[in-house]
């Protein structure tokens, strides 16, 4: 099966910070695959803004080593050529006077303009408030905005009034690229699109879902900033938080941008308060061969944590009942993210006891391998009476579609979304500050008891306490691996 390629407007996309960690590994290479594809049109320019002294040679030469990095193109490629010549630079002080000018008079009119704030977000307003004094944005233009989208609510709101100050709500893309990922998107697929699960997507029939993102790596190179956000802010408050609500909620009537956020946002207002013997917080501990967190953190008195696993309750009536077990960690068994729905036993087994509890389970893995598998019991094989057994029934994204269906990184995903004028996958504002209301109090809630996290050894399953947390409730974790 061959993807089928629909081209954008020629653009001009601006990034500021485009010689960071982000546009290196991410967005210059997946810009490249979307030329490379022919979405991104000819004439289409990229334009990066940053404070390093370089030309517009260097930074080619700069995005070149990236693609080749990321990609298996020639360094001789024409489509590589050509991407290249796209490219150029300005070197801008995003607090000062320098660069603004020369950048403002390389704007031009007639087609898609955008601003990518690859950058932290304490500069925000500084480049909303400079870009307007060099009249560089008109109605149509758009605005990207990495996380974080504050720390707490009261700065994320501040966040939110700044970029209000001097953008349409309808400008401005608050990017998660948890949500530019196939699966996730395949996963409205399998809920809205096939009349065989929507039914039983409840708690009459599903006893608890769980949602998982591991990572084997821990915080090295960003050991300082971990230490100031840990795994709650940096991860569950945003990436499971979507996955979250796009599992749990409603059918929107359309497939549009305002209706489907309406219904994430029903979803988050209907959280329950998590109490604290439903959370589990955890630190990666120091082996002999590998740092533990607080030395990665440079803290040996840290109190973040690199590890959270809870248990929530959506309180609605599709749900009432119905346990959601998060959990996200650093150095852990393995690099897997999935979500993972369990349904309910049958109300009668007609087998007998010897036959044990079976359940049916839909995991819908998001990374390494995406892909759905659903667990059915069927007859074990063979003679001596009626044994069941599970079996996965599996469809690997990869084998299914061919090996032409190649999915594009979110990153490749979002940033035509953004040309498409098509806000679907990202974060609106009382999205934001809905999912930090939330995430505030369970936050302030362990700080007052000073709560230390629990030591977990590297390239586990995580501390211990999270196993009780669902064994408390007669379910288990499934195992982290790929």
């Amino acid at each position: 099966m061959v993807s089928r390629i629909i081209p954008v407007e020629e653009f001009d996309l601006i990034i500021f910070g485009g010689t960071g960690d982000l546009a290196r590994r991410k967005i210059l290479p997946g810009l490249f695959k979307r030329f490379a594809d022919g979405q991104m049109p000819q004439g289409s320019r990229i334009i990066a803004a940053a404070r390093s002294e370089m030309n517009r040679a260097e930074f080619q030469a700069f995005t070149k080593e990236a693609v080749l990095a990321a990609t298996d193109e020639s360094e001789t490629s024409d489509l590589l050529a050509g991407f290249i010549d796209a490219l150029d630079y300005v070197m801008v002080d995003a607090l000062g006077v320098e660069g603004w000018e020369e950048l403002a008079g390389k704007m031009r009119g007639g087609c898609i303009r955008a601003f990518y704030f690859s950058v932290s977000p304490s500069l925000f307003d500084d480049l909303a408030k400079r870009l307007h004094d060099h009249n560089m944005v008109d109605p149509d233009t758009r605005i990207v905005v990495e996380k974080p989208f504050g720390r707490d609510l009261e700065t994320a709101r501040a966040l939110n009034q700044q970029l209000a100050a001097r953008f349409d709500e309808t400008q401005i893309y608050r990017i998660d690229h948890y949500l530019g990922k196939e699966t996730v998107q395949n996963l409205m697929a399998v809920r809205f699109g096939n009349m065989l699960f929507e039914p039983l997507w409840n708690s009459q029939y599903i006893d608890h879902i769980q949602i998982t993102v591991a990572e084997e790596v821990g915080v090295e190179g960003r050991g300082s900033y971990y230490d100031h956000s840990g795994a709650m802010r940096d991860m569950l408050q945003n990436h499971l938080m979507q996955l979250l609500c796009l599992t749990a909620m409603e059918a929107p009537a359309k497939f549009e941008p305002d209706t489907v956020r309406d219904e994430k946002l029903k979803v988050i207002r209907a959280l329950g308060p998590v109490e604290p013997h439903h959370m589990v917080r955890g630190q990666y501990a120091e082996t002999e061969d590998e740092k533990g967190f607080r030395e990665d953190a440079e803290n040996p008195q840290s109190r973040t944590e690199s590890y959270i696993a809870l248990k929530c309750e959506v309180q609605n009536w599709r749900w009432a009942g119905t346990p959601f077990y998060l959990r996200t960690g650093k150095r852990l068994a393995a690099r897997s993210s999935e979500i993972i729905v369990v349904f309910k036993s049958t109300p009668h087994s007609i087998f007998g006891p010897d036959a044990g509890e079976h359940h049916n389970e839909l995991r819908i893995q998001l990374q390494p391998n995406e892909g759905i598998t659903l667990k059915v019991t069927i007859k074990e094989p063979g003679p001596g009476g009626m044994r069941l057994l599970d079996v996965p029934l599996d469809m690997s994204f990869a084998e299914a579609l061919g090996e032409d269906a190649d999915a594009p990184d979110a990153y490749e995903r979002l940033i035509m979304d953004v040309m498409r004028g098509n806000q679907t996958l990202f974060m609106r504002d009382d999205e934001v500050e809905a999912a930090w209301a939330w995430t505030d109090p369970i936050i302030q809630g362990w700080e007052a008891r000073h709560d230390v996290p629990k030591p977990y050894d590297s390239y586990s399953q995580g501390p211990t306490d999270a196993k009780l947390l669902i064994q408390r409730d007669g379910r288990e974790w499934r195992d982290i691996k790929v």
